[in-house]
Protein backbone atom coordinates (compact mmCIF):
# COMPACT_ATOMS: atom_id res chain seq x y z
CA UNK A 1 0.00 0.00 0.00
CA UNK A 2 1.26 3.32 -1.15
CA UNK A 3 2.34 5.91 1.91
CA UNK A 4 1.61 9.24 0.49
CA UNK A 5 2.52 10.86 4.18
CA UNK A 6 -0.42 13.49 3.93
CA UNK A 7 -3.64 14.03 5.52
CA UNK A 8 -4.60 12.61 9.23
CA UNK A 9 -2.66 9.45 10.63
CA UNK A 10 -4.32 8.74 14.15
CA UNK A 11 -1.55 7.66 16.56
CA UNK A 12 -4.02 4.76 17.66
CA UNK A 13 -4.40 3.66 21.27
CA UNK A 14 -3.52 0.22 22.02
CA UNK A 15 -6.45 -1.37 23.51
CA UNK A 16 -6.01 -3.56 26.93
CA UNK A 17 -8.53 -5.95 28.92
CA UNK A 18 -9.42 -6.21 32.47
CA UNK A 19 -6.55 -9.32 32.14
CA UNK A 20 -3.74 -6.90 30.33
CA UNK A 21 -4.59 -8.86 27.00
CA UNK A 22 -5.30 -7.16 23.40
CA UNK A 23 -8.30 -5.77 23.71
CA UNK A 24 -8.68 -6.70 19.90
CA UNK A 25 -12.23 -6.00 19.79
CA UNK A 26 -12.05 -2.69 21.39
CA UNK A 27 -9.36 -2.06 18.90
CA UNK A 28 -10.96 -2.80 15.89
CA UNK A 29 -14.25 -1.00 17.10
CA UNK A 30 -11.92 2.47 17.04
CA UNK A 31 -10.01 1.39 13.84
CA UNK A 32 -13.09 1.46 12.35
CA UNK A 33 -14.16 4.31 13.28
CA UNK A 34 -11.34 6.26 11.99
CA UNK A 35 -12.02 4.71 8.92
CA UNK A 36 -15.15 6.15 8.76
CA UNK A 37 -13.80 9.69 9.41
CA UNK A 38 -12.54 9.58 6.25
CA UNK A 39 -8.08 9.07 8.02
CA UNK A 40 -5.27 8.85 5.61
CA UNK A 41 -3.47 5.93 7.61
CA UNK A 42 -2.76 4.69 10.80
CA UNK A 43 0.06 4.52 13.09
CA UNK A 44 0.67 1.40 15.39
CA UNK A 45 3.04 1.89 18.54
CA UNK A 46 3.82 5.07 19.22
CA UNK A 47 3.67 6.68 22.30
CA UNK A 48 -0.76 6.96 22.29
CA UNK A 49 0.32 2.98 21.53
CA UNK A 50 2.06 2.57 24.76
CA UNK A 51 4.89 1.05 22.04
CA UNK A 52 7.66 0.30 25.69
CA UNK A 53 5.10 -1.63 26.75
CA UNK A 54 4.20 -3.83 24.05
CA UNK A 55 5.75 -7.38 23.15
CA UNK A 56 6.99 -8.44 19.52
CA UNK A 57 4.26 -10.52 19.16
CA UNK A 58 1.40 -7.34 19.75
CA UNK A 59 3.00 -5.65 17.81
CA UNK A 60 3.08 -8.50 14.91
CA UNK A 61 -0.96 -9.27 15.85
CA UNK A 62 -1.71 -4.98 15.90
CA UNK A 63 -0.75 -5.02 12.38
CA UNK A 64 -2.23 -8.24 11.23
CA UNK A 65 -5.11 -7.14 13.04
CA UNK A 66 -5.25 -3.42 11.50
CA UNK A 67 -4.30 -4.61 8.21
CA UNK A 68 -7.41 -6.97 7.99
CA UNK A 69 -10.03 -4.00 9.20
CA UNK A 70 -8.66 -1.53 6.16
CA UNK A 71 -8.55 -3.82 3.50
CA UNK A 72 -5.45 -2.85 2.33
CA UNK A 73 -6.89 0.58 1.64
CA UNK A 74 -4.84 2.66 3.99
CA UNK A 75 -1.56 2.36 4.86
CA UNK A 76 -0.69 0.77 8.21
CA UNK A 77 2.80 2.39 10.13
CA UNK A 78 4.44 0.82 12.09
CA UNK A 79 6.40 2.62 15.36
CA UNK A 80 10.26 1.75 15.80
CA UNK A 81 11.07 2.83 19.66
CA UNK A 82 14.10 0.71 20.47
CA UNK A 83 17.13 0.73 22.26
CA UNK A 84 19.38 -0.37 20.20
CA UNK A 85 20.22 -0.28 16.12
CA UNK A 86 19.96 -4.54 16.16
CA UNK A 87 16.54 -4.20 17.84
CA UNK A 88 15.33 -1.50 15.72
CA UNK A 89 16.62 -3.35 12.12
CA UNK A 90 14.72 -6.40 13.40
CA UNK A 91 11.29 -4.26 14.33
CA UNK A 92 11.67 -3.16 10.76
CA UNK A 93 11.91 -6.51 9.14
CA UNK A 94 9.32 -7.98 10.94
CA UNK A 95 7.29 -5.54 10.31
CA UNK A 96 7.39 -5.76 6.77
CA UNK A 97 6.96 -9.52 6.85
CA UNK A 98 3.57 -8.95 8.66
CA UNK A 99 2.59 -6.85 5.96
CA UNK A 100 3.40 -2.51 7.34
CA UNK A 101 3.03 -0.07 4.47
CA UNK A 102 5.57 2.35 6.62
CA UNK A 103 7.64 3.14 9.35
CA UNK A 104 7.73 5.96 11.93
CA UNK A 105 11.20 6.49 13.35
CA UNK A 106 12.55 7.12 16.45
CA UNK A 107 15.81 8.31 17.81
CA UNK A 108 17.69 5.44 19.84
CA UNK A 109 15.70 5.48 23.00
CA UNK A 110 16.97 5.85 26.79
CA UNK A 111 20.93 6.37 25.60
CA UNK A 112 21.03 10.05 24.25
CA UNK A 113 22.68 9.32 21.25
CA UNK A 114 24.88 12.52 19.87
CA UNK A 115 24.30 13.77 15.92
CA UNK A 116 26.61 11.36 14.34
CA UNK A 117 24.97 8.62 16.57
CA UNK A 118 21.51 9.43 15.46
CA UNK A 119 22.39 9.66 11.96
CA UNK A 120 23.80 6.24 11.72
CA UNK A 121 21.08 4.57 13.48
CA UNK A 122 18.70 6.43 10.97
CA UNK A 123 20.49 5.46 8.00
CA UNK A 124 21.40 1.73 9.43
CA UNK A 125 17.62 1.25 9.63
CA UNK A 126 17.14 2.68 6.20
CA UNK A 127 19.34 0.57 4.90
CA UNK A 128 17.75 -2.89 6.14
CA UNK A 129 14.49 -1.98 4.49
CA UNK A 130 12.46 -0.81 1.51
CA UNK A 131 9.72 0.26 3.47
CA UNK A 132 9.15 3.93 3.53
CA UNK A 133 9.87 5.84 6.99
CA UNK A 134 9.10 9.04 8.71
CA UNK A 135 11.69 10.43 11.38
CA UNK A 136 9.59 11.30 14.80
CA UNK A 137 11.45 14.60 15.68
CA UNK A 138 10.42 15.24 19.22
CA UNK A 139 13.22 16.35 21.07
CA UNK A 140 10.71 17.98 24.19
CA UNK A 141 9.64 14.44 24.89
CA UNK A 142 13.21 12.33 23.82
CA UNK A 143 15.89 14.08 23.72
CA UNK A 144 17.41 14.57 20.84
CA UNK A 145 16.67 16.89 18.17
CA UNK A 146 17.13 16.50 14.54
CA UNK A 147 18.76 19.40 13.18
CA UNK A 148 18.50 20.75 9.51
CA UNK A 149 22.21 19.37 9.36
CA UNK A 150 21.39 15.59 10.35
CA UNK A 151 18.08 16.22 7.89
CA UNK A 152 20.57 17.20 4.85
CA UNK A 153 22.49 13.95 5.49
CA UNK A 154 19.85 11.70 5.42
CA UNK A 155 18.84 12.91 2.09
CA UNK A 156 19.93 10.40 -0.14
CA UNK A 157 17.77 7.88 1.21
CA UNK A 158 14.77 7.52 -0.55
CA UNK A 159 13.29 6.00 1.63
CA UNK A 160 13.70 8.40 4.09
CA UNK A 161 10.39 10.70 3.08
CA UNK A 162 8.68 12.22 5.83
CA UNK A 163 9.65 13.72 9.30
CA UNK A 164 7.00 13.83 12.85
CA UNK A 165 6.90 17.52 13.36
CA UNK A 166 6.99 17.55 17.41
CA UNK A 167 9.84 20.59 18.06
CA UNK A 168 7.29 22.78 19.01
CA UNK A 169 8.27 25.15 16.64
CA UNK A 170 5.91 25.68 13.71
CA UNK A 171 8.99 28.22 12.50
CA UNK A 172 10.87 24.77 11.45
CA UNK A 173 8.42 23.85 9.16
CA UNK A 174 9.17 26.95 6.91
CA UNK A 175 13.13 25.96 7.78
CA UNK A 176 12.22 22.69 6.58
CA UNK A 177 10.57 24.04 3.43
CA UNK A 178 13.49 26.50 2.70
CA UNK A 179 16.12 23.81 3.40
CA UNK A 180 15.07 20.91 1.41
CA UNK A 181 11.50 22.45 -0.58
CA UNK A 182 9.03 19.07 -0.90
CA UNK A 183 11.82 16.40 -0.40
CA UNK A 184 10.23 15.68 3.48
CA UNK A 185 6.73 15.34 3.56
CA UNK A 186 6.18 16.97 6.68
CA UNK A 187 3.55 15.86 8.78
CA UNK A 188 2.61 17.91 12.45
CA UNK A 189 3.04 15.58 15.88
CA UNK A 190 1.38 18.22 18.19
CA UNK A 191 -2.25 18.71 18.94
CA UNK A 192 -2.08 21.97 19.87
CA UNK A 193 0.13 23.52 17.16
CA UNK A 194 -2.21 21.10 14.59
CA UNK A 195 -4.05 24.61 12.43
CA UNK A 196 -0.47 26.83 12.71
CA UNK A 197 1.12 24.02 11.45
CA UNK A 198 -1.13 23.07 8.67
CA UNK A 199 -1.64 26.69 7.98
CA UNK A 200 2.07 26.86 7.26
CA UNK A 201 2.01 24.15 4.84
CA UNK A 202 2.79 20.86 6.44
CA UNK A 203 1.54 18.10 4.43
CA UNK A 204 -0.33 16.22 7.33
CA UNK A 205 -1.09 15.67 10.86
CA UNK A 206 -0.11 12.94 13.23
CA UNK A 207 -2.77 13.30 15.74
CA UNK A 208 -3.58 12.09 19.58
CA UNK A 209 -7.27 13.12 20.33
CA UNK A 210 -8.04 12.02 17.03
CA UNK A 211 -8.59 8.45 19.22
CA UNK A 212 -11.68 9.96 20.37
CA UNK A 213 -13.03 12.37 18.00
CA UNK A 214 -11.98 11.04 15.06
CA UNK A 215 -14.50 13.64 12.72
CA UNK A 216 -13.37 16.74 14.32
CA UNK A 217 -10.01 15.97 13.44
CA UNK A 218 -10.27 15.28 9.49
CA UNK A 219 -12.77 18.42 9.44
CA UNK A 220 -9.79 21.21 10.77
CA UNK A 221 -7.37 18.95 8.55
CA UNK A 222 -9.71 19.39 5.53
CA UNK A 223 -10.82 22.70 5.93
CA UNK A 224 -7.94 24.05 6.22
CA UNK A 225 -6.18 22.40 2.90
CA UNK A 226 -9.76 23.92 1.04
CA UNK A 227 -8.96 27.60 2.49
CA UNK A 228 -12.03 27.07 4.90
CA UNK A 229 -9.80 28.64 7.62
CA UNK A 230 -12.48 30.27 9.93
CA UNK A 231 -14.40 27.41 9.75
CA UNK A 232 -11.63 25.14 10.94
CA UNK A 233 -10.60 27.88 13.18
CA UNK A 234 -13.75 27.74 14.93
CA UNK A 235 -13.69 23.90 15.63
CA UNK A 236 -10.07 23.83 16.50
CA UNK A 237 -10.80 26.74 19.07
CA UNK A 238 -13.37 24.56 20.73
CA UNK A 239 -11.10 21.31 20.75
CA UNK A 240 -7.78 22.92 22.52
CA UNK A 241 -9.04 22.41 25.60
CA UNK A 242 -9.34 18.44 24.34
CA UNK A 243 -6.20 18.88 22.17
CA UNK A 244 -4.01 20.21 25.76
CA UNK A 245 -4.61 16.39 26.91
CA UNK A 246 -1.96 15.32 24.07
CA UNK A 247 0.84 17.90 25.95
CA UNK A 248 0.72 15.90 29.14
CA UNK A 249 3.13 13.47 30.34
CA UNK A 250 -0.55 10.88 31.17
CA UNK A 251 -1.80 11.42 27.64
CA UNK A 252 -2.24 8.12 27.38
CA UNK A 253 -4.56 8.07 30.77
CA UNK A 254 -6.20 11.01 29.46
CA UNK A 255 -7.02 10.34 26.11
CA UNK A 256 -8.14 7.21 27.03
CA UNK A 257 -10.44 8.77 29.23
CA UNK A 258 -11.55 10.47 26.04
CA UNK A 259 -12.19 7.73 24.29
CA UNK A 260 -14.51 6.03 27.07
CA UNK A 261 -16.72 9.39 26.83
CA UNK A 262 -16.97 8.89 23.09
CA UNK A 263 -17.80 5.11 22.77
CA UNK A 264 -14.76 4.67 21.19
CA UNK A 265 -12.82 2.73 23.90
CA UNK A 266 -11.71 1.72 27.67
CA UNK A 267 -9.66 3.12 30.52
CA UNK A 268 -7.81 0.10 30.64
CA UNK A 269 -3.54 1.07 30.36
CA UNK A 270 -0.54 -1.26 30.78
CA UNK A 271 1.40 -0.86 34.39
CA UNK A 272 3.15 0.87 35.42
CA UNK A 273 0.80 3.29 33.82
CA UNK A 274 -2.48 3.01 36.29
CA UNK A 275 -5.84 4.26 35.19
CA UNK A 276 -6.80 7.83 36.77
CA UNK A 277 -7.84 8.44 39.71
CA UNK A 278 -9.58 11.40 42.39
CA UNK A 279 -9.21 14.45 41.75
CA UNK A 280 -7.10 14.32 38.43
CA UNK A 281 -9.56 11.63 37.12
CA UNK A 282 -12.18 14.25 37.83
CA UNK A 283 -10.67 16.79 36.30
CA UNK A 284 -10.22 15.42 33.28
CA UNK A 285 -13.87 14.06 32.77
CA UNK A 286 -14.80 17.79 33.59
CA UNK A 287 -13.06 19.07 30.24
CA UNK A 288 -14.40 16.24 28.39
CA UNK A 289 -17.89 16.86 29.22
CA UNK A 290 -18.09 20.40 29.09
CA UNK A 291 -16.42 20.11 25.32
CA UNK A 292 -18.88 17.39 24.62
CA UNK A 293 -22.23 19.45 26.02
CA UNK A 294 -20.81 22.00 23.34
CA UNK A 295 -19.86 19.98 20.24
CA UNK A 296 -19.66 21.95 16.88
CA UNK A 297 -22.02 20.42 14.10
CA UNK A 298 -19.52 19.60 11.11
CA UNK A 299 -20.03 20.02 7.78
CA UNK A 300 -20.42 17.39 5.37
CA UNK A 301 -16.48 16.38 5.04
CA UNK A 302 -17.07 14.42 1.79
CA UNK A 303 -18.18 17.43 0.31
CA UNK A 304 -14.66 19.72 1.02
CA UNK A 305 -12.73 20.19 -1.67
CA UNK A 306 -8.68 19.97 -0.73
CA UNK A 307 -6.44 21.99 -2.27
CA UNK A 308 -2.87 19.95 -1.98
Amino acid sequence: MEVKWQGVYPAVTTKFTNEDKLDIPAFVKNIEAQVEAGVDGIILGGTLGEASALSEDEKAELVKTTIEVVDYKLPVILNIAEQTTKGAIATAISAKENGASGLMLLPPMRYKADDRETVEYFKAVATSTDLPIMIYNNPIDYGIKVTLEMFDELQQFSNIQAVKESTRDVTNVIRMRNAFDDRFKILCGVDTLAYETIAASADGWVAGLVCAFPKETVAIYKLIKAGRHEEALSIYQWFMPLLELDIHPKLVQYIKLAEVATGLGTENVRPPRLPLIGEERERILKIIKDALAVRPALPDLESIEMHV
